[in-house]
């Protein structure tokens, strides 16, 4: 089975918050349609979200598509992009407990296992979830904090991947983080397996580094950010390009790790996160050139029907399904 690959790019922009707000800043961009944003110039995305869209507008116009693709063999991949307090992880995470102001993250979990209830019976589901940051280009699991430095392995198909825990989540500093839920399923009675893993990534703040005034390890803090965007950057200019033979996801540890959610087996979506304020006038147009980099669809999928997993024995007595 293969399809093209799908790759789109939504625009957010949150609210002037209070500090900019007591200092009279003015609010920039102007809205045309629902595609397009005026900043001394008009940028086109796929959809642009004023500052008064809700979280759930938000979900389901750039999230709950991909549910149903990765539950039918496709990897699926969000990442959010911007500037510092641009709104990133108010978008990828908002209130966890909060049902109006939750974010993408816990809405997918909830829509997934919404969505695998309504299934056919005949079908065992085993879901595994890891939670790890890329911090100096450095991994380090969120679950197990022990675990520092981890290495990028990969597998017998030759697609990286972390070896990380399993386990209630911990609290992330500054850094890209990369909450990934890897769902296998087999159909009981024709044995048909199906696998898929959706990467769900809160990059760290792209800004300038003579802006923030940093030093010592804050400056090579920054710095690093910037140096694993631009290699980001770099893969997706190669990708858009569509010509070259190499596409450097070596480049850092972070493409590396997402290489088969950017140019193989994907449905992926970018949220370009921008801040209205003139202040930020200058981030917010890199942020928008960033956005119009990313390649239209070009890849196809692997058909992953052949793939083999162990079957789990632990099974859930109401449903018959995997836990």
């Amino acid at each position: 089975r293969s399809a093209p690959a799908e790759r789109s790019v939504m625009c957010r922009f949150r609210p002037l918050n209070d500090a900019e707000r007591s200092r009279g800043d003015q609010s920039l961009p102007k809205f045309n349609g629902d595609d397009t944003v005026v900043l001394g110039k008009p940028y086109v995305f796929d959809r642009v979200l004023a500052p008064n869209s809700e979280q759930l507008q938000v979900y389901q116009t750039c999230a709950r598509h991909i549910v149903k693709d990765v539950l039918g063999g496709y990897n699926g991949t969000i990442f959010a992009y911007g500037q510092t307090s641009s709104g990133k992880t108010h978008t990828m995470e908002g209130r966890l407990h909060d049902s109006r102001l939750m974010g993408i993250i816990p809405r997918i979990a909830g829509d997934i296992f919404e969505h695998i209830y309504s299934m056919d019976e005949n079908l065992e589901f085993h879901i595994k979830v890891s939670y790890f940051e890329i911090y100096l280009d450095k991994i380090r699991d969120l679950l197990d904090v022990s675990k520092t430095n981890l290495a990028v392995h990969e597998d017998k198909n030759r697609v990286p991947f972390v070896k990380v825990t399993e386990k209630p989540i911990a609290t992330c500093s500054r850094s890209h983080s990369i909450f990934l839920i890897s769902i296998k399923q087999e159909n009981v009675e024709t044995e048909t397996k199906l696998s898929g893993k959706l990467y769900l990534v809160d990059l760290a703040g792209s800004e300038k580094v003579s802006k923030t005034g940093a030093e010592g390890a804050l400056l090579d803090e920054a710095k690093n950010i910037n140096k694993s965007l631009a290699a980001l950057g770099n893969v997706i200019a190669a990708l858009s390009e569509g010509t070259k033979s190499h596409v450097p996801y070596r480049d850092s540890k972070m493409t590396r790790i997402l290489q088969d959610s950017l140019g193989g087996n994907c449905r992926t979506t970018i949220v370009i996160c921008c801040s209205p304020s003139a202040s930020n006038e200058a981030e917010t147009k890199s942020t928008l050139m960033f956005g119009q980099r990313f390649p239209l669809p070009s890849s196809s999928f692997l058909d992953l029907r052949s793939q083999s997993w162990p079957r789990s024995s632990s099974a859930c007595p109401h449903c018959g399904r995997s836990q």
